[in-house]
């Protein structure tokens, strides 16, 4: 590592798969399908690795990370995200005779941009009716809304009701899909799926016993929140950003060669302040960002990195680091090292 030139994120592999396969074993031993979430790594040797362990598909935030990983042979895909107009159809329909392809829709205009994209396509686009669980985003806000629209689903040509999915997966979700039900089977119709979403509360996913897929990214890397949340250890965050210390103005005080442009800017809450963990020096607190310096505050009679020494900082939230990198540096369990693609970063339409 000494030779690294930072800021770099750096990625420990034999913790990846201990995650994943954490993560594969936990759905197959509680019957659920794991369709893990590529947003957070981008990288498509680890959605090889995810689907060879027995996930059943890859869900995509966007088109242009599902155009990525189809391109890259990943055949089976659920874009979690409504789209609206003319151009998405048009490359959806590019896409959907190539994969088995699924999208999420909260409203009519959603399900008739799949429908587009399924008539110019020649084939069926598969729809996830959204809800929303309390997150406040995307998603309708009623049973009602949600069994009009898998109506509309369902008496529409060239789309295929493949279920519901909201995010994240709470008591609200047990709740609203038992009202839902009973509406669905009204007209005929059931639920082929419920697709949910978390990491932070995955690994009791089967105690609310309503999902029966699980949509999770952030579990192959770990990061600050995850940890706060309870989901894993220190030990099993597989992301850090290797960087160096460029300046040191005063005890106390100290300047690192990572900003919002390596970091980004999202915070912890409440007890755990600053931009990250300073992974050796957990007292120091990364106390604000410009875009290339990281201004680091610590008790001046405690101990600090010397000027010139590197330092690991475990990100706050590891999605975004992933999309502001072209590349990682991959450690293998041998100490080789190797440089990796983030072949879907910059996704963003």
């Amino acid at each position: 590592m000494a030779t690294l030139e930072t800021p770099i994120p750096v990625v420990d592999l034999a913790r990846v798969e201990a995650n994943l396969r954490r993560m594969q074993d936990y759905c197959d031993a509680h019957g659920l399908k794991l369709r893990p979430h590529i947003k957070t790594h981008k990288i498509v040797e680890l959605a090889r690795r995810q689907m060879a362990l027995g996930a059943v598909g890859l869900t995509c935030q966007k088109l242009t990370e599902a155009e990525v990983m189809l391109e890259r042979g990943c055949d089976d895909i659920l874009i979690s995200y409504p789209m609206i107009g003319a151009e998405k159809a048009r490359r959806l329909a590019a896409l959907a005779p190539r994969a088995r392809i699924t999208v999420a829709a909260d409203s009519p205009l959603a399900v008739e941009t799949a429908a587009a994209a399924a008539r110019e396509a020649g084939t069926a686009i598969g729809v996830l009716v959204e809800f929303d669980s309390g997150m406040g985003r995307t998603g309708v806000t009623t049973p009602e809304a949600a069994a009009a629209l898998a109506r509309q689903v369902a008496d529409t040509e060239g789309l295929r009701l493949a279920g519901v999915m909201t995010y994240p997966t709470t008591e609200a979700t047990v709740t609203f899909v038992a009202a839902l039900r009973p509406l669905l089977e009204a007209d005929g119709l059931d639920i082929p799926t419920v697709s949910g979403g978390g990491t932070p509360g995955a690994f009791r996913s089967h105690e609310l016993g309503v999902a029966d897929e699980l949509r999770v990214g952030t579990y192959i890397y770990n990061d600050r929140n995850t940890v706060i949340s309870g989901a894993c250890t220190l030990d099993d965050c597989a992301l850090h950003v290797l960087a160096t210390v460029i300046s040191t103005p005063q005890p106390g005080h100290f300047i690192l060669d990572c900003g919002s442009k390596t970091l980004t800017s999202d915070l912890s809450g409440e007890g755990h302040p600053g931009y990250g963990l300073l992974i050796d020096y957990p007292d120091a607190v990364i106390e604000k960002l410009t875009e290339e310096h990281g201004i680091v505050r610590t008790d001046p009679a405690g101990p600090a990195p010397m000027l010139g020494e590197k330092v690991w900082i475990l990100p706050n939230h590891v999605c975004p680091v992933s999309n502001l990198h072209d590349r990682v540096v991959v450690r293998h369990s041998d100490g080789r090292t190797e440089d990796w693609e983030v072949s879907a970063r910059g996704c963003t339409r």
